[in-house]
């Protein structure tokens, strides 16, 4: 992991605390086989008591973040922004690369004849890294919102969904967002959007939950008074809010696959499986072949000349 020192810093002895705290966390999380985001660092001080909920605080340790990582004392692969990436094509340095990779990711869509259709919709892209191993573990689509869902987006998935409903499945809609008032009625809001689009469906409000924040205790932040859901919102839940990003990854792993595995046919499964392993063995014995014909042509490309 790259500690990389391109900038001399000396740090008082506030901030090594801070970067000694930061490392032990990144530690704790990468053993899980979670990178953080710099919001989920921050929610881990506040939970830990180590910082104070406010935007002060968060400034001042993205600040001591972002000098320790230029002086080499954090590591930059440690923390990421899932915002941002780059884009582009993928290349190969023969056929039988390209073979061999297809064979190594090829999937079968093992929800085909299930009952059920999950998918997993959640209101921050910040978050979609938390959530896309256990989906791709668990074959099931997922999906950011970024915020209230976009029209086209919502229309989409009820053309989607209707399809699905066509085939005989139930569709079902894993939703994830903040304890706050728009994070609320966003589930709300996209119940009644695909119920316009494609007739109604199962919308499960996952998290953030008010028994998930009395059992695990999410530091709060006030509810948004500009928001116009404000007054309703603290009618019922009172003047605080929770973001989903200081819920535990792991947190939201499990109740993900507990919902899933609740409604998968096991027995379908398992044969799906076997499936997708025999056509994936055909796939890379045709890699091995092709790689092998390969070489062959460049040995005989090596063969010397005839003398005249």
């Amino acid at each position: 992991m790259p500690k990389t020192c391109y900038v001399e810093k000396n740090f008082s002895a506030s901030s090594m605390a801070v970067i000694e705290h930061a490392n032990r966390i990144i530690t704790e999380y990468e053993k899980q086989g979670f990178t953080l985001t710099l919001r989920q660092l921050y929610y881990q001080f506040v939970s830990r008591d180590l910082i104070r909920n406010n935007q002060r605080e968060y400034k001042r340790l993205g600040s001591i973040i972002n000098d320790a990582r230029l002086a080499g004392l954090i590591d930059w692969d440690a923390i990421e922004d899932r915002t941002r990436s780059l884009k582009g094509n993928s290349h190969w340095k023969s056929p039988s690369d390209i073979v061999d990779a297809a064979a190594s990711g090829y999937r079968i869509d093992k929800w085909a004849d299930q009952p059920y259709r999950v998918e997993v919709w959640i209101e921050k892209d910040a978050l979609v890294g938390v959530i896309e191993g256990v989906c791709a573990g668990l074959d099931i689509d997922y999906f950011s919102c970024r915020g209230y869902t976009s029209q086209s987006e919502c229309w989409r998935a009820g053309m989607r969904l209707r399809r699905y409903v066509k085939a005989k499945q139930k569709p079902m809609i894993l939703h994830f967002g903040d304890h706050d008032p728009s994070g609320i009625d966003m589930t709300r809001d996209i119940t009644d959007r695909l119920e316009l689009f494609m007739g109604g469906l199962e919308v499960e409000r996952l998290a953030l939950n008010m028994d998930q924040i009395q059992k695990f205790k999410p530091p709060p932040n006030p509810a948004k008074t500009t928001d116009s859901r404000y007054r309703m919102y603290i009618a019922e839940h009172g003047p605080e809010s929770w973001e989903l990003d200081a819920l535990e990854p792991r947190v939201i792993e499990r109740l993900i696959t507990r919902a899933v595995l609740e409604v998968r046919d096991q027995k379908r499964w398992d044969a799906a499986l076997a499936l997708e392993a025999s056509q994936r063995a055909r796939l890379q014995h045709a890699a091995e072949d092709l790689k092998r014909d390969l070489d062959v042509e460049g040995t005989a490309g090596d063969e010397p000349e005839d003398p005249e």
